[in-house]
């Protein structure tokens, strides 16, 4: 077993991105049949929880605006999602539709084949291991991000 004080061999930042592009790739494959890739599931799947403006939604994502918006264009136009107006003519609430709620039935079967393949492939403990060292990295991390921006905006 590795010594835990011993620096990490290569970038954890490539380590993760090859990690999640192969998870993707396995739940992509499943998707398909229901005609959505893992990007879309999840974000209809969050949408359906709570309609909330573009930016808030982002910033619960953690990802940026520009990039959600790419992302929920191919919701909008397969009219599983819609951006309805918000308290000012600047906002705008992503909100479920009655079609959306329909493809999160359609592909949920396909989401639950994926996840348990990968929690046969990988093994349950292993699945619940990653899922508790990614919640810890996110709750350490996540701190360290907010007070890096909040000094980057008083420069």
């Amino acid at each position: 077993m590795p010594d835990p004080s011993t620096p990490a061999v290569g970038c954890t930042c490539f380590s993760l991105r090859k990690l999640t592009r192969t998870v993707s790739r396995l739940y992509d494959l499943h998707l398909a049949a229901a005609g959505m890739k893992t990007t879309q599931y999840s974000l209809l799947r969050s949408i359906a929880r709570e309609a909330l403006p573009v930016a808030e939604l982002a910033a619960r994502l953690s990802t940026e605006r520009t990039t959600l918006t790419r992302t929920l264009k191919p919701l909008i136009d397969a009219d599983w999602a819609v951006l309805k107006p918000g308290a000012d003519s600047r906002q705008r609430i992503v909100t479920i539709t009655d079609n959306g709620r329909d493809a999160i039935k359609k592909a949920r079967q396909a989401w639950r084949r994926a996840q348990t393949e990968l929690e046969q492939t990988l093994g349950m403990k292993a699945v619940r291991a990653l899922h508790l060292q990614l919640d810890t990295a996110l709750n350490q991390l996540t701190p360290l991000l907010e007070r890096r921006a909040a000094h980057a905006n008083e420069d």
